[in-house]
């Protein structure tokens, strides 16, 4: 009981991070480096010119992009640097304070991103196959519905991690704070907490999938021989939004709903969803965005 009581409580972590060799080390900082420089300015450049062109921003299409482009500078935000600093220096260790914010924030950005995914499809839907309701349906409000659900979700994952006590070992087998790596060193039985948590984020990441999925599916259904009418431009859209979709979601699934998986196949996983899809978005949506393009080139001509 003395020896219990005297056991101090851990007040920092120690990244293991995605490689130990020196030279690995450098060039993952650089490619993170250029990542999250890419993620500033491509997600800068798309919330720009939304909201530079009046057109634009009058679409309830583009007002929820610039949001998306937001939140990927955040969600971008929360763990690229810190990982970079980390490269850089050799410095592995976060307090614990500074862990649990940065899980908060992940979830909180990344669940809102799920939410403001959803919410994009079912604009989609409403303009495709009931375009004389849409202006009604959609509206800017709604995607203050995306955020209230995320701080909804991050809040009570956060509460799932604080009430666990941890008193070593205190290496997280990951470059960033995220509870399923988190739970695995509490001190005490942690089943109902992992259950709770593939209930939480694995559900919610496969329902959201399955949701979208449906949803882009009964859009091509609809445009299904009209392809040479207006049909071109709406499939253009529905494909960027399901890549974006499939590479959001996905390694979501490999991490939160699938964790049988080895920690190096949650580590790839993770790199997509934290790097890989905030700096491949801004590409995917302008690349077959006849609009944005020439917003872009108008903008770039006017400034």
């Amino acid at each position: 009981p003395v020896i219990l009581m005297n056991v101090s409580r851990v007040t920092e972590f120690v990244f293991l991070g995605l490689s130990r060799s020196r030279y690995n080390q450098l060039l993952l900082s650089v490619l993170f480096v250029m990542c999250y420089t890419a993620i500033l300015l491509g997600n800068l450049l798309i919330v720009l010119t939304v909201h530079i062109d009046p057109r634009l921003l009058r679409s309830p299409m583009y007002f929820f992009l610039a949001n998306l482009s937001i939140l990927d500078t955040a969600l971008g935000s929360v763990v690229v640097p810190k990982m970079a600093t980390i490269l850089i220096t050799c410095g592995r260790t976060i307090s614990y304070g500074d862990c649990m914010s940065q899980l908060f924030f992940l979830h909180f950005f990344g669940s809102s991103e799920a939410f403001l995914l959803i919410l994009m499809a079912y604009d989609r839907y409403v303009a495709i196959c009931h375009p004389l309701t849409y202006t009604t349906k959609m509206n800017r409000p709604l995607s203050c519905v995306s955020v209230g659900l995320g701080l909804l979700h991050s809040a009570s994952q956060l509460f799932l991690v604080l009430r666990l006590p941890f008193c070593g070992p205190n290496e997280l087998d990951n470059f960033f704070c995220d509870v399923p790596q988190i739970v695995k060193l509490a001190c005490v039985d942690t089943r109902v907490t992992e259950i709770l948590m593939v209930a939480n984020s694995g559900l919610l990441s496969l329902v959201s999938f399955i949701i979208l999925l449906v949803s882009y599916g009964i859009i091509l259904s609809t445009l299904q021989g009209h392809f040479r009418e207006s049909g071109g431009k709406a499939l253009n859209t529905c494909s960027s939004h399901l890549t974006v979709v499939s590479l959001a979601f996905l390694p979501c699934l490999f991490v939160y709903l699938i964790p049988i998986f080895s920690s190096s196949v949650d580590k790839v996983a993770s790199v997509f969803y934290t790097t890989i899809t905030p700096f491949l978005n801004p590409i995917i949506y302008t690349l077959r965005n006849r609009e944005m393009e020439e917003a872009m080139s108008q903008i770039t001509k006017k400034y």
